[in-house]
């Protein structure tokens, strides 16, 4: 859970780096691919082929490629149709995802996890739910294509993560992740990037260097191997925990209006579920002791 917790004060960040200095100023597939080439230069150093088989490999790569690859092209599209507060309302169904791919995955069906997921949604809504005009509706499918992108590598890991040794240090095969979304962005900024819409101002190269070395270098590495060592419940509660901290963040670096009363219930509501999650798990384990 540290882990999570961790990546989410860093993650909180994101959203509105992405959404002040780099939406419609920057090609966005520009910044995908440099983001993911930079993630990929942090691990490259640590990679020791022969720890896995070939299959195994693809199987990273591919997580990669739909986790990081596919699922940052609709997100970084996503800001050119949404404001930064309507990109992070329609996160919050992530957790649903997340609840019902790990039970696909793992063959079985855990009504709670979803319980728990629907209050995580709800304290996400609560704190973000505002008017929207009639011309949302792609920016709304396009956020949902990353979330289902996020959530599915997400719980791919943890199922891929589950049939490696323990002794296995995941640091030393995690590029073959970074590679395999560089299979998607590289050839995405190729085909549909704009060249003359690259960064034009320090700021702006500085942002790209933190979110590609910082945010998705160290942050994905730590999230995934977070994921692996707690419960469904709890990955999917998580996802949510990052909409109260990035408008946490919003309003006090950037002085964004934020309705502070609703940011407080609905960050209850989501802790209130976490605890409830821990509860129920803690009270199962005693169960079947």
């Amino acid at each position: 859970m540290g882990y999570l917790i961790g990546v989410t004060v860093l993650w909180a960040f994101s959203f509105s780096l992405i959404g002040v200095y780099l939406a419609g100023q920057v090609d966005s597939y520009f910044a995908v691919f440099l983001r993911v080439a930079l993630a990929a230069a942090v691990f490259l150093p640590f990679l020791r082929p022969a720890l896995l088989r070939g299959r195994q490999r693809l199987v990273l790569m591919a997580l990669g490629a739909v986790q990081l690859g596919v699922m940052y092209i609709f997100f970084y599209q996503s800001f050119l149709l949404l404001s930064v507060p309507e990109v992070l309302l329609f996160t919050i169904f992530t957790p649903i995802y997340i609840a019902l791919l790990d039970d696909a995955l793992f063959g079985r069906f855990t009504p709670f996890y979803l319980l728990t997921a629907a209050l995580a949604v709800l304290g996400a809504a609560v704190i973000r739910y505002q008017g929207l005009d009639g011309g949302f509706w792609a920016g709304f499918l396009v956020v949902q294509g990353a979330n289902l992108c996020f959530a599915l590598g997400q719980v791919g890991y943890r199922r891929f993560s589950a049939t490696l040794p323990e002794s296995l240090p995941r640091h030393s095969v995690f590029a073959w992740f970074y590679l395999g979304a560089m299979v998607v962005a590289l050839p995405a900024f190729a085909l549909l990037g704009n060249a003359s819409a690259l960064p034009t101002t320090g700021v702006q190269w500085g942002v790209l260097l933190w979110l590609g070395l910082v945010a998705s270098g160290l942050g994905y590495f730590l999230w995934n191997l977070g994921a692996t060592r707690v419960d469904a419940g709890a990955l999917a509660i998580m996802n949510n925990a990052l909409i109260p901290a990035g408008l946490l963040v919003n309003l006090v670096i950037w002085n964004r209006d934020a309705d502070l009363p609703r940011l407080a219930l609905g960050g209850a509501i989501i802790v209130g579920s976490l605890v409830l999650n821990e509860w129920w798990l803690k009270k199962r384990q005693t169960a079947m002791a």
